[in-house]
């Protein structure tokens, strides 16, 4: 007989020897012995963990005559046949290749006789998701109420590609990846079957390249096992399986968190001297940095399905470093591996991104800058909380003395603190100097109510000129149409109380001129600026002999010259628009 690999030489002959899907074996042998399996059953999961598997051993075990605890016998006539493939009673369906409508049909005409040598004929479908929908909907009133005598068993890596219809009728089962230490102890004891001493290190290699796949893991273990003699290192891994060596991935991980470039680029340059492929060296290196985060995460470590050593390594190498800097190079190397991606040099950006990545300085976390700043500025408070102007005018010589000693920032923001603090405290009293005579008791009062009720608004009032286009967005909030007509002004100005709005023609401010919408607009103006304004139109009709801007300015004759019927008819005509207008001396 020609030689078996591995993948099915050690395939799982009953429950007891699949390795990693605990919950699901333990559903399955539970339903065969409550005599509680259902009519069709639905494995998904990805490569190589075993749905295959699982419905052959269900298949054997449904018809075994001597199963205990739910495991077939693998001795009875019944096993026997389905093990070595020569069972009437198995049909197993290819979905790829079988799936067309004629193949159902063809299959339901089957299932109707009875079985030959078994208690009950077992559908097997691998990879259903590859039937048509004209296949699935031919199967659907099968799959709902089948014979007595049928079960079905289906397989697939794509659950989503499964019509609804299809998943309701079955009773799912998802497998899950098989976990680093549950391979590691499969391949140890397949190695030791096998008569071969294989290093701890060089199988982590091969468990981490499976993937949590069994059969992937078993193909390069077979690889492998070809290659090497009795005694197989972790060289004689990375040589068979080019990979990228472990060591390798830390110096470079080390060195760019540690600011050595000369290590790093030394190490690149001896992988691009493995001939590695970039896509997988920059993965791996992506990865290392994932599990140095995970590593400062409290809580995290559970995540990181990697070999003991491994994890120790990481462990050390993320105590010396904050999670923040860790973050930010992880981050600059993700930009530096999308650029490569579409660079024609790809190692040189790659090497361009190691120097980003060390050059970068360490991160400073905004709460600590925020703590230190506060701390400068603790004293900064206690200035303005002092009601007494006496008081603080008296303490102005004496603070300044103080704070000539100090250079600290806090020091210089508190005196500059306390000078805003004390300057309008100074015009209150009545009394400026004490050498001159004192003022009249006429003339004492009247500067501090001005100085009073001044001041109250002023932090709340805007400029019109500045803030004219948050007037507009405040208008448009409660009258659309009059922030459209206000977009139209030409010029806005404060005079004396009075806000004037220019606008170009009389049509422009039409409704804006009424009774009622002055009155509005001008509570608008009051709520948004804080001044009582007059409103004052401003139209080419209206325009005064003092006004700076006249009816023949450059400004008036280029909007004139824009608006004229002739103009206007010819940029319809030609289906054009207006571009420069020049009124100047040249131009004519």
């Amino acid at each position: 007989m020609s030689y078996l690999v591995l993948a099915r030489k050690s395939r799982p002959q009953n429950f007891n020897q699949v390795v990693g899907q605990i919950p699901v074996v333990k559903t399955l042998m539970n339903s065969i012995v409550r005599n509680r399996i259902a009519h069709a059953i639905l494995f998904s999961g990805v490569r190589g963990v075993g749905k295959t598997t699982l419905a052959r051993i269900m298949a054997k075990a449904i018809n075994c005559e001597q199963k205990s605890d739910g495991n077939p016998c693998n001795r009875c006539q019944s096993c026997t046949e389905i093990t070595t493939g020569s069972s009437l009673d198995l049909y197993e369906i290819d979905g790829a290749s079988n799936r067309g409508i004629q193949e159902i049909r063809e299959l339901k005409e089957k299932i109707r006789f009875l079985p030959t040598s078994s208690k009950y004929k077992i559908i097997i479908i691998d990879e259903v998701h590859m039937l048509t929908t004209e296949a699935f909907n031919a199967l659907l009133k099968t799959l709902e109420e089948p014979p007595d005598h049928v079960f079905f068993m289906f397989a697939t890596t794509e659950l989503h590609k499964i019509p609804i219809t299809i998943l309701s009728r079955c009773q799912r089962y998802e497998l899950k990846r098989v976990s680093a230490d549950a391979l590691h102890g499969h391949f140890l004891k397949l190695a030791e079957d096998e008569g071969v001493a294989i290093e701890d290190a060089a199988l982590d290699l091969i468990v981490r390249e499976s993937e949590g796949s069994v059969r992937d893991g078993l193909s390069l273990l077979d690889q492998v096992f070809s290659y090497g003699e009795k005694n197989i290192t972790v060289d004689d891994v990375i040589q068979v399986l080019g990979l990228v060596s472990r060591d390798l991935i830390f110096a470079i991980t080390g060195a760019l968190l540690n600011k050595d470039p000369g290590t790093a680029l030394h190490a690149l340059e001896e992988t691009f001297s493995f001939g590695v492929d970039l896509k997988r060296f920059t993965s791996d290196l992506l990865v290392s940095f994932r599990t140095l985060i995970l590593c400062k995460i409290d809580g995290c470590q559970e995540l990181l399905d990697i070999p003991p050593r491994e994890l120790t390594i990481y462990r050390e190498l993320a105590d010396t470093h904050s999670h923040n800097t860790i973050h930010m190079k992880l981050n600059l190397l993700m930009l530096g591996v999308e650029e490569m991606r579409y660079s024609s040099q790809p190692r040189l950006t790659l090497e361009s991104t190691f120097l980003k990545i060390i050059q970068s300085s360490d991160v400073v976390p905004v709460v600590d800058i925020l703590d230190k700043l506060n701390s400068l500025l603790k004293g900064t408070s206690a200035p303005q909380s002092m009601p007494a102007p006496p008081v603080a005018k008296k303490k102005i010589p004496e603070q300044l003395a103080v704070e000539s000693e100090h250079s600290g920032v806090g020091d210089k923001v508190k005196l500059a603190i306390q000078k805003t603090v004390s300057a309008p405290t100074q015009s209150v009293p009545t009394p400026p100097p004490p050498e001159e005579q004192p003022p009249p008791p006429q003339e004492s009062p009247a500067p501090p109510p001005h100085s009073k009720t001044r001041p109250v608004p002023h932090p709340h009032q805007r400029d019109v000129r500045r803030d004219w286009p948050g007037f507009i967005e405040h208008v448009k909030d409660r009258k659309v149409w009059m922030a459209q007509d206000l977009q139209r002004t030409e010029r806005v100005l404060e005079v004396d109380g009075e806000l004037h709005l220019r606008f170009a023609d009389q049509a422009n401010c039409a409704l804006l001129c009424q009774k009622d919408n002055i009155k509005l607009l001008t509570e608008f103006i009051l709520d948004f600026f804080q001044k009582d304004l007059k409103l004052r139109f401003i139209t080419p009709d209206k325009v005064e002999g003092k006004d700076p801007d006249a009816l023949d300015s450059p400004h008036r004759l280029r909007q004139k010259l824009a608006n004229d019927p002739l103009v206007l008819m010819a940029t319809e005509i030609f289906n054009g628009q207006i571009g420069d207008i020049r009124v100047g001396p040249r131009s004519r």
